[in-house]
């Protein structure tokens, strides 16, 4: 997916990116100590869900060697505010249960109502991620049975900054047919069936932007430690030193349409504030969203060091373009949060990027499936989980509406990576391949209750000789294998399945139900081989 500069219209406003250029001044410089009171960060906070059996962190900020004491389920804890006026306390391991009332207390006193001890995921992500429950399959149903108050959640908004914020705007919120209105559908639909099935609270933290890259989730320490990513950050430090002439007056002027914009913004009553400023906002560097490590700065560091049990994850079809390299991205980012949390290898679970524009008359090499690709090598970084999304995109939509199937699916993987249920998590995916004449069988993990073919024949196999000319195979199951042939290929050398932006033909599955992952067996160069810099930077390059 080719993505262009941000811009500011209707459908990019519907879609949530509209509030960059307001929230960005507000915020960008971080939140200053005004007075010696004791403060919190937001997410800390009325109706919140601390994560249970774990030394859950609750911090803010006070005066210089101001002693701050937390108290909460018969627990007591107490810290001295440092030199920066900042101060954490952990408190010792909760079991689930709830509500509590909490009260931070030092020069003044704070009390925190309607406290809940389970469960607690951060989702982050593009688009897919971030569309509403309202934008869904039988919305109106879905929000209408949407009244779980043992289920809270708390939205970030859109924030980009140039250094890691200290707070964000926003509150924790029990779950309602109102307030799950705008809360991302993936995300929603996992904590659901996880506080169904465990009968435990569960906080959930939406963080995701609609199009972005996955390099603006990382710190400028672990980008810049990826060889990968050298020409990426060179091209964007070139687009910085060359912001000038038309650009950046244009940049100036929407800025001061965005400035009257907000104070009009700030002096207006709730329900009677202006709608954002209808105009196309130019593309500038330096407050562009996919600029290297905004939104890790403004929508991550602000929850660091919320205590989680794990971590969603939707991106992909963003940095399609250049699949290869996320395969240096992808793991990169596992490690980095898991850096800024301190917790060890938490599970962190992600969804394969879905089917996508017109099914395919021929073979052809697909950027979508070479990103699947380097999604499903991302499972060998430990504690890592992934649900597919392959069979049920939109072959018009790449926001497809099916997003209770998804969500779903993300619980089941949690429920056995990580909560240890006897459950089938896994669709089959590709172990070994062996040529026997003019035929490859090809072996699956996780195939164990063995395979099936929905719909009748196997679709979607290709296979190819030495001159690496793919042609759509004949396919048939052979107990826990596929054999995989085709008239004209006599001397075959590799076969991929589901190799396409939209696979929704593809039919392999196992006796759960679960669909088999787009898979190939060369190790030939494909098309996003040695493609480094977004295409949005293509004139910086």
């Amino acid at each position: 997916m080719h993505l262009r500069p941000v811009t500011i219209g209707a459908r990019e406003r519907d879609m949530g990116k509209v509030t960059t250029a307001a929230i960005f001044v507000l915020f960008a410089g971080g939140l200053s100590m005004a007075s010696a009171d004791v403060r919190l960060p937001s997410i800390v906070g009325d109706n919140m869900v601390l994560q249970r059996e774990m030394q859950a962190p609750i911090w803010g900020w006070a005066s210089p060697g101001e002693a701050v004491t937390v108290t909460v389920a018969r627990q007591r804890k107490t810290a001295t505010a440092g030199a920066d006026g900042r101060w954490t306390v952990r408190l010792d391991p909760m079991k689930a249960g709830g509500p509590f009332e909490m009260t931070v207390a030092g020069e003044n006193l704070i009390r925190i109502a309607n406290v809940l001890v389970g469960e607690v995921w951060i989702a982050s992500g593009q688009s897919n991620m971030q569309m509403r429950v309202r934008e869904v399959y039988d919305a109106e149903k879905e929000m209408a049975s949407a009244t779980y108050p043992r289920i809270r959640l708390f939205s970030v908004p859109h924030i980009v900054a140039h250094a890691p914020q200290n707070d964000v705007p926003g509150e924790w919120v029990e779950c309602t047919p109102e307030t799950v209105r705008e809360f991302s559908a993936v995300q929603y639909f996992f904590g659901r069936k996880i506080h169904e099935d465990l009968g435990v609270p569960v906080g959930l933290i939406h963080d995701s932007w609609s199009g972005s890259l996955i390099e603006p989730w990382m710190t400028p320490e672990t980008l810049e430690g990826i060889p990968e990513a050298k020409p990426l950050l060179a091209a964007w430090k070139k687009a910085v030193s060359m912001r000038g002439g038309r650009e950046k007056a244009a940049c100036e002027e929407f800025e001061k349409r965005s400035a009257a914009w907000r104070e009009e913004y700030a002096k207006a009553a709730p329900g009677k504030r202006p709608p954002a400023p209808e105009a196309d906002e130019p593309f500038d560097p330096l407050t562009n969203f996919q600029q290297p490590s905004g939104l890790y700065n403004g929508m991550i560091a602000p929850v660091v060091p919320y205590g989680i049990r794990g971590a969603l994850w939707y991106q992909g079809e963003g940095n399609s373009e250049r699949a290869v390299q996320y395969r240096a991205f992808f793991p990169a980012l596992i490690a980095d949060w898991r850096r800024l949390w301190g917790q060890g290898d938490f599970p962190f679970l992600f969804v394969q990027i879905s089917s996508y524009r017109k099914p395919p008359a021929e073979p052809y090499e697909s950027e979508w499936a070479e990103l699947r690709e380097a999604q499903a090598m991302t499972l060998r970084v430990p504690n890592t989980g992934m649900a597919l999304s392959l069979d049920v995109g939109d072959a018009n939509e790449p926001h497809y509406r099916n997003k209770q199937a998804v969500g779903t699916r993300l619980a089941l993987v949690a429920e056995g990576i990580v909560y240890r249920k006897k459950v089938e998590y896994r669709g089959p995916m590709y172990e070994s391949m062996a040529v026997e004449g003019s035929r490859i069988r090809i072996a699956f993990k996780y195939a164990d209750g063995g395979l099936s073919a929905r719909g009748g024949e196997l679709k979607m196999f290709q296979i190819a000789g030495e001159n690496r000319k793919f042609v759509w195979a004949d396919a048939k199951i052979d107990g826990d294998t596929v054999l995989v042939w085709s008239d004209k290929v006599a001397q075959p050398a590799a076969v991929r399945y589901a190799w396409a932006d939209n696979a929704l033909a593809a039919n392999l599955y196992n006796k759960a139900g679960l669909p088999a992952s787009t898979f190939r067996t060369d190790d030939w160069p494909v098309s996003t081989q040695g493609v480094l810099v977004w295409s949005g930077l293509d004139r910086y390059k």
